[in-house]
């Protein structure tokens, strides 16, 4: 199934996309959420679809498409997961996943305008898949543990100001990766059944020009790898966001500029969706 959120930002309404349109959900739930998820969300949902319980959303196509999941009560992040970026970033391949977190409230719609922070002279991109998950995983026994603790899939854009990141980062990261709206998701949720998540192209533009293009079989360590390892070290509990990390191609490589006000940036999965953000100065009150 595909799961997505509808409607202005702080507004919107959990839906479900089949071949007749957008259907809600607020029958069954009022977001797309821990409680959701727990619940055993997907399958209320089946069983209200097989009984034509779920109305058509009118005007789906002109609403505004929010993030495929609500707030996060965490946004973890896998830094260096495919080695040609490791090498464009001057550093070897990492033989342990290297984490990172970002703020629950840089989470955005997929086509949501992107702000560049005050004093940002270095912007980048980054396409990611995304993991949702779906059931709270701690000290899993094994990688083969791990599925079964998913909700779903999405395309994320793990946005970075590297000067912040890696000049004024004192040591760790997150700087330069916790500005407001810094982590468009979406447009969908896709539930790991329609997904071959380790065989997935994934695709970035600036402009219309390409920059990445990768496959996530070239992920240094793969999802189930990430989730159990995450797993000995804090909670994932049910709606949490893992971004598990960008292939080469993006402007800290030297090879490209870096975003300015007036850059579209687009990214893609296969099957996950494809986003597109407008680029816009900072402006105060904004």
């Amino acid at each position: 199934m595909k799961f997505a959120r509808l409607g202005p930002a702080g507004a919107e309404v959990p839906v479900v996309l089949t071949d007749e349109g957008a259907r809600s959900l607020t029958g069954i739930t009022a977001d797309l959420d821990a409680r959701f998820w727990e619940s055993d969300g997907p399958a209320r949902v089946a069983a209200a679809l097989a009984a034509g319980e779920l109305p058509l959303v009118e005007d789906a196509d002109g609403l505004r498409i929010g993030p495929p999941l609500a707030r996060p009560g965490a946004i973890v992040c896998i830094g260096m997961n495919y080695a040609a970026h490791a090498a464009e970033s001057g550093a070897e391949p990492p033989s342990t996943p290297v984490v990172f977190f970002k703020a629950p409230n840089t989470l955005a719609g997929p086509n949501d305008p992107v702000t560049i922070p005050r004093g940002s002279v270095k912007t980048d991109w980054e396409v990611e898949l995304g993991v949702v998950i779906g059931k709270r995983a701690s000290y899993l026994d094994s990688p083969a543990e791990s599925l079964d603790h998913v909700a779903g899939f999405v395309v994320a854009n793990d946005l970075s100001e590297r000067a912040f990141q890696i000049e004024q980062s004192g040591g760790q990261w997150s700087k330069g990766k916790i500005a407001a709206g810094f982590s468009p998701v979406g447009p969908w949720l896709v539930t790991p059944d329609e997904v071959e998540h380790q065989k997935l192209g994934l695709r970035s533009f600036v402009n219309g020009e390409p920059r990445q293009n990768s496959n996530t079989a070239d992920q240094i360590f793969d999802v189930a790898t990430v989730i159990h390892h995450l797993s000995q070290y804090m909670v994932l509990d049910p709606g949490d966001l893992i971004m598990t990390g960008t292939p080469e191609g993006v402007a800290l490589s030297g090879r490209f500029p870096y975003l300015r006000p007036g850059d579209v940036v687009e990214v893609e999965i296969d099957g996950l969706g494809r986003q597109r953000q407008e680029y816009q100065a900072y402006e105060a009150g904004r």
